[in-house]
């Protein structure tokens, strides 16, 4: 739910780290991250600064690249909406559909009602888990 990034390094090595770390070249990496920071609304003049120096919902967006950028088989999401504008959710909820049909496990913790029956298969209530304790 929060950034933790290296201070002072820009976005876009952020975003492709995860993908030049496992073997790819840094060029496709960087390519590949910019694909999805565009998708995500982060605009190109703000690739080259730190994302500490961002807002709450480009942070957050940031964090959702760097995420969804590879192929993983399994996701956790915390609350991957929030801080986000009607826009904005929307492109994570398109973002998470696509996990879907490659065939990854997602676990999320949604508490906005509308998103959560957008993206969710399963539902657990786990108030019911809480208040039994």
């Amino acid at each position: 739910q929060f950034l933790r990034a290296v201070p002072r390094v820009a976005t876009i090595h952020v975003v492709a780290e995860p993908l030049i770390v496992n073997g790819m070249a840094r060029t496709e990496a960087q390519a590949r991250a910019g694909e999805l920071l565009h998708r995500l609304n982060i605009p190109e003049r703000l690739w080259q600064l730190p994302p500490a120096t961002f807002s709450g919902g480009e942070q957050q967006r940031v964090n959702i690249a760097r995420g969804f950028i590879s192929d993983l088989p399994i996701l956790l999401l915390d609350e991957p909406t929030a801080s986000l504008d009607a826009a904005n959710r929307a492109v994570v909820v398109e973002l998470v559909a696509e996990k879907k049909r490659q065939g990854v496990a997602m676990v999320a913790i949604v508490h906005d009602d509308e998103i959560r029956h957008l993206i969710a298969d399963r539902i657990v209530d786990v108030t019911s888990f809480a208040a039994a304790a």
